[in-house]
């Protein structure tokens, strides 16, 4: 299993740091919070983004995601395009956006909704029918699409009118759980899609809480059974910036790396 961490999970941290972190509990890749509080941001001079990706090549470490915070079917300036040439300079696969869309428009208990696309997903076909493809478009199953089926029915609508379209799917196995998919059902609908998983525990007796690692029920073996075979990278997505009453992840690493084994 390819083993990666957000650096979500060191809010502020140095890339030393990180690449500490990396190099002492068997990692092998990235996904780098874009922030200008944070070391990755789309203000880095072309001197800063060469030296910033080598220091990462050098350490034996791949981005998985330059994450921003762009949300794909919003009306809003976000800049997207800036986020993509941050990613190709800095060699990721893509950048990580969010879906976004207005509140109410969508329903997690729909089949789907490449039939009948919102107005927020009619935006996200022309933002990604505009925007650069040198590296991927990578859309999380989060907030307005945090179930497999709402987000694989946006991909089906890409697919149908954006032929070579560069959007793949960062799949938050937590999220997609959370909205009453079971690990197998959601990996059936995006695989066609899937560039990594996320997983971190959480707890549905508190709302899908994220808790530490072995404190919730998330079905983990559930997870990796469906895994097994494939070689997705499995990223922790440890939300320290926003559940700060979460453990450091000098101690969540460690622990979900035996959880995950």
């Amino acid at each position: 299993m390819h083993l990666a961490f957000a650096t979500l999970g060191c809010p502020g941290a140095p890339l030393d740091h990180v690449l500490e972190l990396a190099k002492g509990n068997n990692i092998s890749g990235l996904e780098l919070r874009a922030a200008p509080d944070e070391f990755t941001h789309t203000g880095l001079t072309a001197a800063q983004r060469r030296e910033l990706r080598t220091r990462i090549e050098d350490a034996g470490l791949e981005i998985l995601a330059v994450s921003s915070y762009v949300k794909l079917c919003a009306v809003e300036d976000q800049p997207l395009e800036a986020h993509l040439e941050l990613a190709a300079d800095l060699g990721a696969r893509g950048v990580r956006v969010f879906p976004g869309d207005d509140p109410g428009t969508t329903d997690a208990t729909d089949a789907g909704t490449a039939d009948s696309p919102t107005p927020g997903e009619i935006r996200a076909l022309d933002r990604v029918t505009s925007a650069p493809r040198d590296v991927h478009i990578l859309l999380e199953t989060h907030d307005s699409h945090s179930a497999g089926r709402q987000v694989a029915a946006l991909c089906a609508l890409l697919d149908a009118d954006a032929p070579g379209h560069n959007v793949k799917v960062i799949w938050d196995s937590s999220h997609t759980w959370s909205h009453g998919e079971t690990p197998a059902e959601a990996f059936n609908l995006l695989q066609p899609w899937l560039e990594f998983v996320q997983v971190k525990d959480s707890d549905s007796r508190q709302d899908y809480r994220p808790v530490a690692i072995g404190a919730g029920d998330f079905p983990v073996h559930d997870l990796l059974q469906t895994l097994d075979g494939t070689d997705y990278p499995v990223s922790l997505e440890w939300e320290l910036k926003w559940h700060p009453h979460l453990p450091p992840l000098e101690e969540a690493l460690p622990a979900a790396l035996a959880w995950l084994s």
